[in-house]
């Protein structure tokens, strides 16, 4: 026999597993570059759901991003409809939040969408992120716990309008990180129309009057925040020095004041 023959065969044999192996394995989960915060089971519609953010969750404007899985072959999905309700559980009480639902498709392989938690999780209750899915006939519902903490600084204020009493939740978004000189500025307005349904607003006029308090002035070239879509207004605000600005913020209804005493902090 061949001095070769033993290892020519255990070569052939590690192949020969190998490629079995390789040939058996689930494909590999795609590497998403944004921090896992939940995942589970909608068991209705035989899919896996991974939630996925930039940054951990706090009170205001949360951009999120899910993904989806066939539950038995780990086969990613790029098409389903999805529909999200952020839900507070407070014992005595439940409410929903503000939304923004992911489109029909995805964007490589990712369904990014939006939540606005309105209150920090804690003693006064926990939040859960329910995901209810659709897909070739077939239902299903996750439920993903999420924490949410409060920022530093608050990034979500509230009024009630003085022109009809509606009241209004709005959700700073950027810039996120100020520079001096003009910022892109933008902001998401809500109504609260009960307990559970926060529609987008956009009839809303808005005015916008940077103040930097310490120093006693203002700034030029700034723009007043316009409706684009799905409740955004966006205009433009001018920092000329670093520290602490107010960005007052002036909201009309029709040609009735609604409110003047919304503001935001940007300190940088």
């Amino acid at each position: 026999m061949n001095k070769y023959f033993p290892f020519l065969l255990a070569f052939t044999f590690a192949i020969i597993v190998t490629g079995c192996s390789k040939d058996n394995m689930e494909p590999a989960p795609e590497k998403i570059p944004f921090q896992k915060m939940a995942e589970g089971f909608a068991t209705g519609a035989g899919i896996k759901v991974e939630l996925y953010a930039k940054k951990a969750f706090t009170t205001g404007y949360n951009s999120i991003y899910l993904a989806l899985y066939d539950s038995l072959s780990g086969k990613p999905l790029e098409n389903a409809q999805i529909h999200l309700q952020p839900m507070m559980d407070m014992g005595t009480m439940k409410h929903s939040s503000p939304v923004e639902q992911p489109a029909g498709n995805a964007d490589n392989k990712l369904f990014p969408a939006a939540a606005v938690f309105t209150m920090p999780s804690g003693e006064m209750g926990r939040w859960t992120l329910n995901v209810h899915i659709s897909l070739h006939g077939k239902q299903g519902q996750a439920a993903l716990p999420v924490v949410v903490t409060a920022p530093a600084v608050a990034r979500l204020k509230s009024f009630v309008s003085k022109a009809d009493n509606a009241k209004f939740i709005v959700a700073y978004i950027q810039p996120e990180a100020p520079k001096v000189g003009v910022n892109d500025l933008e902001i998401a307005v809500y109504k609260a129309k009960n307990m559970m349904e926060f529609p987008a607003d956009s009839s809303l006029t808005i005015s916008l009057t940077p103040e930097m308090p310490t120093m006693g002035h203002g700034s030029p070239n700034n723009a007043a925040p316009v409706h684009t879509a799905q409740g955004h207004y966006k205009g433009k605000a001018n920092f000329t020095m670093t520290g602490l600005w107010y960005l007052h913020l002036g909201f009309k209804a029709g040609s009735a004041m609604a409110d003047e005493t919304t503001y935001f902090e940007v300190n940088f």
